[in-house]
């Protein structure tokens, strides 16, 4: 009876909480939990799903040990405590200690084991159940809510991902219960950044019933859904399955969907669902039937960062087949996306200069690109404090560089830019290096540029990554180191700062790209004679004979060249029996 006095109480009142804190309810209340009075442990729960909410509670019953009591009442066969146990468990979950206790004391499987449920409860309307039918419902939708909340601990989804969640989840989508739908695809959502869990979801067939919701009249529903292909479209094998279910055409629908528009979450989850599907060719050409580049360019003044970042993302995936430079230019788009260049949203950021460093290639874009000042905007980037941005400025820069008309000119007008360029050599993260190093290759092929920096120290920088095991920054240094070989001292003072030696090993590399851009180096080094016997000494004729041999016809040339330049100085120098 005094339960359910305390029942009748506004329990989500801070007051009653308090008092109930105060008058050390909490402790009475976890004590009742092990009692085996039925109504008692039914009126017990019912408080304790309403005053769980408050964070503070939630805690405090954590610590009083109560977790472990109620994964046991999940075993009960009345289905009312099974229902309030879950409910309880996913207002509690949403703290890690909790979350670890659950999954330390077994309460997965027993969640797991609520949703094999009879077929014939999920299919029949919610009208026709009977009482006892209604219960199960209820029940298989806090069992779902609970390990929603749960799966946000990655060892939960694990665990969840090994008990063969995914089976029970896709029956659980065959059902006529929104309520049920929605929790199984919040479950989902959470465990979908598991690659295994993935995979299991292609196999299931779960993906097509995915693409089927998206058509459905419930915008939570579309939601989930579309959250769902956000976190595995980047699987090619999922993004296939996308397309194959039709699922492309009504993404791109609700894009154009107004009602969709003034829901910010909503139109999120559906511009990253349709970024990740860009990323598969097929899908592209598919979304270029529907005029998609069109309708995202539409969507680049909307004032919400994440669905900019989302849109951003799926145009510079569609940017990286030609014909959508021209779509974007038609679209306006050029000066829309130079303008998001002035947002501090580290991820948009990125996002815009990967569409930049596409249409940069184009000679229409570029000029636009020009005229908004966006290789201005980009240089600034140089300065962001985030490496990410840094690395996607500086890498953008460099199709900027080559293709922009009176660019060395334009990049010197820039009051500090190239030291500011010069400087990021000194970072500690690889990405920015590589990508920086590239920038400086391109800044370096203008001659006054090129006396600029090396003034600023580059060769000391470049001289000092020399050691690297990077293939990616190996290929730009190298690159870079070539191209600075060309003013004045430069091609001797890398000799003097023990540059050359390291060089050598990055010939046996796999990478052709990196073979290629080595052997240009060496020749370029080669012109030095002191250069040319390091070379010799350290076995670099033979790597040269079996590059010599290869079928690109750059790498070649350049191994060739660097070979005539050593037999030159031997030559010279036989002699006199120095060599």
């Amino acid at each position: 009876m005094a339960l359910s006095c305390l029942k009748d109480e506004d329990l989500e009142s801070d007051t009653v909480q308090e008092a109930i804190k105060n008058t050390e309810g909490l402790q009475i209340l976890v004590n009742l939990l092990e009692t085996n009075h039925r109504k008692c442990k039914i009126a017990t729960l019912l408080i304790l799903k309403n005053i769980t909410i408050n964070p503070d509670i939630a805690k405090s019953i954590t610590d009083l040990g109560a977790v472990p009591d109620i994964i046991v009442i999940l075993d009960d066969d009345l289905s009312t405590l099974q229902k309030l146990a879950a409910e309880i468990i996913s207002n509690i979950s949403k703290f890690k200690k909790p979350r670890k206790i659950v999954r330390k004391t077994g309460g997965l499987p027993k969640l797991i084991n609520l949703l094999n449920v009879p077929e014939h409860v999920l299919k029949t309307n919610k009208q026709d159940l009977n009482m006892k039918d209604q219960e199960i419902v209820d029940v298989v939708c806090a069992t779902c809510t609970a390990l929603w909340a749960v799966s946000q601990s990655f060892k939960s989804k694990i665990e969840i991902y090994k008990l063969n969640a995914v089976k029970y989840f896709g029956k659980l989508l065959q059902s006529c219960h929104e309520q049920i739908i929605i929790a199984t695809l919040g479950a989902i959502t959470q465990c979908a950044t598991l690659a295994d869990f993935q995979i299991a979801l292609q196999k299931e067939g779960l993906i097509e019933d995915i693409v089927k919701y998206l058509s459905n009249e419930n915008d939570e529903i579309k939601k989930y859904c579309a959250i769902v292909i956000f976190k595995c479209a980047e699987n090619h094998v999922t993004s296939n399955m996308v397309r194959q279910y039709g699922g492309l055409d009504p993404l791109v629908a609700l894009l154009t969907n107004e009602k969709v528009r003034k829901n910010k979450i909503l139109l999120a989850s559906v511009t990253g669902a349709v970024w990740k599907c860009s990323s598969n060719t097929e899908n592209i050409r598919r979304l270029d039937e529907l005029d998609t580049v069109t309708i995202l360019i539409q969507l680049l003044s909307y004032e919400n960062e994440e669905v900019l970042t989302n849109t951003a993302g799926a145009i510079a995936e569609c940017a990286r087949l030609q014909h959508n430079h021209e779509t974007i230019l038609k679209a306006e788009g050029i000066p829309a996306i130079v303008n998001l260049l002035n947002y501090t949203f580290e991820n948009l950021l990125e996002n815009v200069a990967k569409i930049l460093a596409q249409c940069a290639e184009n000679a229409d874009c570029i000029r636009q690109i020009v005229q908004n000042d966006g290789i201005r905007l980009l240089w600034s980037l140089l300065r962001s404090s985030s490496p990410r941005v840094q690395a996607s400025a500086a890498w953008a820069l460099v199709p900027c560089i080559q293709n922009a008309k009176d660019s060395a000119e334009m990049i010197r007008s820039f009051a500090g830019g190239l030291e500011l360029l010069v400087s990021l050599l000194e970072s500690n993260d690889i990405g920015v290096l590589s990508c920086v190093c590239a920038t400086i290759a391109e800044v370096a092929r203008n001659e006054e540029n090129l006396a600029v920096i090396t003034d600023l120290g580059v060769v000391n920088y470049l001289a000092k990554l020399v050691p690297t095991n990077n293939e990616k920054l190996r290929e730009h240094l190298s690159t870079a180191i070539a191209n600075c070989c060309t003013w004045k001292k430069n091609c001797y003072h890398f000799g003097q700062l023990h540059a050359v030696k390291p060089l050598v090993s990055y010939m046996t590399s796999k990478n052709i790209n990196v073979q290629r851009a080595t052997a240009l180096a060496l020749h370029k080094l080669s012109s030095d004679p002191y250069n040319c016997i390091t070379l010799h000494r350290n076995g670099i004729v033979k790597l040269l004979l079996q590059a010599i041999a290869s079928k690109d016809e750059r790498l070649q040339e350049s191994s060739a060249k660097c070979l005539s330049n050593i037999r030159n100085l031997a030559l010279k120098l036989s002699s006199t029996d120095h060599f």
